[in-house]
């Protein structure tokens, strides 16, 4: 065999080595990408039960209720958008000392069967000048936030009709 010929299978052999290793790399990330939503696009999207996302807002007024969950406490509340679309949600857990209605919210979760998110994780708003980047790019995406006009919206801005949860 000819020199050229093994550098021809050397650089053959070291580019399926690296889209090898690329594809499992990426096959490994695809399980642990969480993708943002606001309210509105949960409503007209219909996440599948069981896929895991983020879903970020204002915790919407006159929806907050405190629960117990066998002994845990808890709550359900609804996460709006400030376009009239509010998502019912639910936690089980301790909830951040900040977390209440007007104020800015990313949880992480589920949808339920029944059309509820089941949050396995609850992100508060820690200042009064703090907005969730996702939350704060989805503003902006949607029109409701332009950077050149000043700061982002105040939470008063959210606060829509107020969610019904059923049983609450």
């Amino acid at each position: 065999m000819r020199a050229k010929h093994r550098r021809l299978w050397v650089v053959a052999a070291c580019l399926f080595g690296f889209g090898s290793a690329t594809a499992l790399t990426l096959t490994a990330f695809s399980s642990n990408i969480v993708f943002f939503m606001l309210p509105g696009a949960v409503l007209s999207q219909h996440p599948q039960p069981g896929q895991v996302f983020r879903l970020g807002g204002m915790v919407a007024e006159g929806s907050l209720r405190y629960t117990s969950v066998d002994g845990q406490p808890g709550a359900r509340f609804g996460v709006t958008d400030g376009h009239g679309h509010i998502v019912p949600a639910e936690y089980v857990g301790v909830l951040p000392d900040l977390f209440r209605e007007g104020q800015g919210v990313v949880a992480m979760g589920s949808m339920t069967a029944d059309g509820e998110f089941a949050a396995s994780e609850v992100l508060a708003k820690h200042s009064s000048s703090y907005m969730p980047p996702e939350v704060e790019a989805a503003l902006k995406k949607a029109g409701m936030w332009n950077p050149d006009s000043g700061k982002p919206p105040p939470a008063a801005a959210f606060n829509g009709t107020a969610m019904k949860l059923a049983g609450g």
